[in-house]
């Protein structure tokens, strides 16, 4: 196993730039930082510096042991704080979230004040990252959870690293304006029927366009889509302007104006 204050010691080399500065910021001398690294060097199997000059340059395993070593020190902070939670019963410290923003708006925000009320010395930070990086985020020690988005068919991918757990399912609507001749409910929604009328959706390559194409798979109709647009605020605008139909999910939309209504699909 490596030893922590080795990689301590490599990281301060490699800011520093010498042995001798590198000891006298850890406070010690320069031969026990000599030791320490040899010691890595052993754990690693190959040299992690270089001589370069009257100085020190990292190797490229060095390079790799020192970006590498963020991740450890975030997982021992990680470690410490929960036993120190659990011995003294109390949720505290500091829980790093990112997530997309319908989440962080639907999901996250409104859970804020209850989880204030219960662990009052438990800090929440919420960071807005798209799926592939929150959960990057969450593989490298830079966030503690991701709420990340799957929809039927397009799974977000994670590392093997990753505990996943849902906690919400997530449905849409067709939204459009209240004269629309759908508007009024009397046959279910369904996509032969839907694909006859003009749309709004997301642009090509969002997760929001793919779901919107699969609905319409097994539709031999071509689907005539007048406006792609990534904001759902807009796509509301655009659906009460030019009589186009919307495909939006509940916890993404915003709240709807009194010309429009949202109809459940079948």
């Amino acid at each position: 196993m490596i030893d922590v204050n080795a990689l301590h010691a490599l990281r301060a080399v490699a800011a520093l730039g010498t042995l001798t500065k590198a000891a006298d910021e850890l406070g010690y001398t320069a031969s026990a930082v000599s030791q320490q690294i040899k010691r890595l060097e052993r754990q690693v199997g190959t040299p992690v510096l270089a001589q370069a000059g009257r100085g020190v340059v990292l190797t490229p395993a060095g390079r790799a042991v020192v970006e590498s070593a963020d991740e450890v020190f975030h997982a021992l902070e990680r470690c410490l704080e929960s036993a120190r939670s659990a011995d003294e019963g109390a949720a505290r410290g500091v829980v790093r979230v990112v997530g997309f923003s319908t989440a962080i708006r639907g999901l996250l925000a409104p859970a804020l004040a209850t989880l204030s009320a219960r662990h009052p010395d438990l800090t929440v930070q919420i960071g807005e990252e798209d799926p592939d990086k929150a959960l990057h985020s969450v593989h490298s020690g830079a966030a503690d959870l991701a709420l990340v988005h799957d929809a039927d068919g397009v799974p977000a991918v994670a590392p093997r690293s990753i505990v996943r757990r849902s906690i919400h399912t997530d449905h849409g609507d067709v939204v459009m304006n209240r004269t629309h001749p759908l508007a009024a409910g009397k046959s279910p929604l369904t996509p032969a029927g839907l694909a006859t009328y003009p749309w709004v959706t997301s642009p090509a390559g969002t997760l929001c366009h793919q779901w919107f194409r699969r609905l319409f798979a097994d539709t031999s109709s071509e689907i005539d889509v007048r406006h792609l647009v990534d904001d759902f605020s807009t796509q509301l605008s655009l659906v009460e302007a030019d009589d186009v139909l919307a495909l939006i999910p509940r916890l993404a939309r915003p709240p709807l104006g009194p010309a429009l209504v949202a109809v459940p699909l079948a």
